[in-house]
């Protein structure tokens, strides 16, 4: 039986789900392509650079909704639903895991999906029939520290649960209204963009975590691509349930010339999904 590799999905700005491009286009693949390749999933558990809480924290509702976590954008986006099941079982499951490795969860009753598991699931999973377990936590948690938590979650994968991290690539919203107006989304790609994502492409293939444990000392121009870390930090979640294996981009691009759109995945059988 194969292991259901976690991934790491670049979402974007929540205009994402109404103006899909590449990215989403290339998640309307995804989603079949991992049921092809490894059977429906029994759940999903979703980490977001939008759910952040002071330490672990499961939503185990047994329903979840959408949730608009934005403000600003075209009104069409608040009538979009994802009413999908959630997973309070999964939700026990990963508490033990957490527990075992000495890593303090708290579990609760309530739930929602924000944009950054919604967008897209959406795309991915559009009946929104397949569990959904969000985990909120910390932002100020290391990027190994974030990796130990992936660790901890491995067994989930040879038990059918698809394990996706969910923030952005590169996320450096200011640079992208730049001059007080929004850069055209077909931008071509700044040359510090291309660097910072280069270079993740290849300590990533390299397998070389230590470096990019220290992305923020050692990657060109990471301030600049995040001036906070939140929207990369699900990376090293999805990637630490893998172990050290190589982190496989299988999607490339971007929009308004900066924000980048990769999608990566993790573990022994990545390469299932490099033809996305």
């Amino acid at each position: 039986m194969k292991t259901m590799p976690p991934l790491f999905i670049s979402h974007g700005s929540p205009m994402t789900a109404l103006e899909p491009r590449e990215a989403g286009a290339f998640m309307q693949r995804l989603g079949p392509a991992v049921q092809a390749a490894f059977g429906r999933p029994r759940a999903i558990l979703a980490i977001s650079a939008h759910t952040l809480t002071r330490e672990p924290v499961l939503l185990g509702a047994p329903r979840h909704e959408a949730i608009y976590d934005f403000g600003g954008f075209d009104p069409r986006l608040n009538e979009m639903r994802y009413d999908a099941p959630g997973a309070p079982d999964l939700a026990e499951r990963v508490a033990g895991l957490l527990a075992a490795a000495g890593i303090a969860v708290h579990r609760t009753d309530a739930g929602g999906l924000d944009h950054g598991i919604w967008t897209p699931l959406r795309f991915m999973f559009p009946d929104a029939d397949i569990p959904v377990l969000p985990l909120g936590w910390p932002p100020n948690w290391s990027p190994a520290r974030l990796f130990a938590l992936g660790q901890a979650l491995a067994p989930l994968a040879d038990e059918g649960v698809l394990i996706v991290g969910s923030g952005g690539i590169t996320h450096n919203l200011r640079r992208v209204f730049a001059g007080g107006g929004l850069h055209p989304p077909e931008s071509p790609a700044t040359p510090e963009s291309s660097a910072f994502r280069d270079w993740f492409v290849e300590r990533g293939e390299a397998a070389d975590w230590d470096a990019l444990f220290a992305y923020r000392a050692q990657a060109p121009h990471a301030a600049l691509m995040h001036p906070t870390d939140e929207h990369l930090l699900p990376f090293y979640v999805a990637a630490g349930a893998a172990g050290r294996a190589p982190a496989l981009r299988i999607h490339e691009s971007l929009v308004f010339g900066d924000l980048g759109m990769d999608a990566y995945a993790f573990g022994a059988d990545a390469g299932e999904l490099a033809a996305v």
